[in-house]
């Protein structure tokens, strides 16, 4: 038996095919623009932020409530404000993630980012994490909360949770800085302060946070283990001009050394992100973020 379709039949076949695909992209477009016009006049253009004063200074939050069990806490890099965790660009995507998670979640700009004020003390980790705990029991309400670190951030997230591990309930590194990585010279530091300085001001975060850098990572050297939650580090293997593969191997092993003391540890490497992998990848961060808050009690 021939099992071949005639010419005929072919070409009639593909026209029906052809004809439904059409409708069907159609279908799906107007929902699409019917559900985005909807959307576009629920939320507005700029998601509303609560101040928090630290008496020093102010600083700018940014919260979605969904009365969860556990709080979900942002902390950006160096040099960044809260909206390096929105890869579309837009601020409602701080309620995308709320709903994404299943989970109330926080995000801030440091002092000298964003809408937050500015604070002319060293403005060192152990600086940022006391301030990072102010922020936190301002909205945790007695609950424990996952933290997850993007660059610097990730130190900080380090030192809130070997300090205060009562109130921690796991941990995401998202290509954090590590002091078995991050070396750098004072006349590095010299040299990047002055560009700083002279394209934020003397008194910005990026500006102010890279004097303490050197400081930082000799800080960190003396910091015991992580306690003992889950953590999920997620690492960007990729190889470009600045990382060769015996470079990124380098990478990858700090934060292998994460691990230590840590029952639940999970490992994670990507080829496709470079260091901002929650813009590159947005849902390999999220998704393991979700994956997280899914083993907790």
């Amino acid at each position: 038996m021939n099992l071949r379709k005639t010419p005929r039949k072919s070409k009639l076949h593909k026209a029906i095919v052809v004809r439904l695909l059409c409708l069907l992209t159609f279908i799906i477009y107007a929902l699409f623009f019917v559900s985005c016009s909807d959307d576009d006049e629920k939320i507005p253009e700029e998601y509303p932020g609560t101040v928090i004063d630290l008496g020093t200074h102010k600083l700018m939050t940014y919260t979605v409530s969904k009365k969860s069990k556990y709080l979900v806490v942002f902390e950006s890099g160096h040099g960044n404000d809260h909206t390096s965790w929105y890869s579309t660009g837009k601020s409602s995507e701080i309620l995308y993630i709320s709903n994404f998670l299943d989970s109330d979640v926080l995000l801030y700009d440091r002092a000298g980012y964003g809408k937050s004020e500015s604070n002319t003390e060293p403005r060192n980790i152990n600086k940022l994490r006391s301030e990072l705990e102010k922020v936190i029991d301002k909205f945790a309400n007695g609950r424990k909360v996952v933290l997850v670190g993007h660059s610097l951030g990730g130190l900080i997230i380090r030192d809130f949770a070997i300090k205060n591990p009562e109130k921690v309930a796991g941990l995401v590194f998202v290509d954090a800085s590590h002091e078995k990585y991050n070396h750098f010279s004072q006349s590095q530091i010299d040299s990047f302060y002055t560009t700083f300085k002279a394209d934020y001001g003397q008194n910005s975060g990026i500006a102010l946070e890279t004097l303490q850098l050197i400081e930082d990572f000799i800080y960190m050297e003396g910091l015991p283990n992580l306690p003992d939650v889950p953590v999920i580090a997620i690492t960007s293997m990729k190889i470009d001009a600045e990382h060769d593969s015996a470079d990124r191997q380098l990478w990858y092993d700090a934060h292998e050394s994460l691990k230590a003391g840590v029952k639940d540890f999970t490992h994670i490497k990507t080829i496709k992100s470079g260091h901002f992998i929650q813009l590159d990848e947005p849902m390999l961060v999220l998704g393991n973020i979700r994956l997280l808050l899914s083993k907790l009690p």
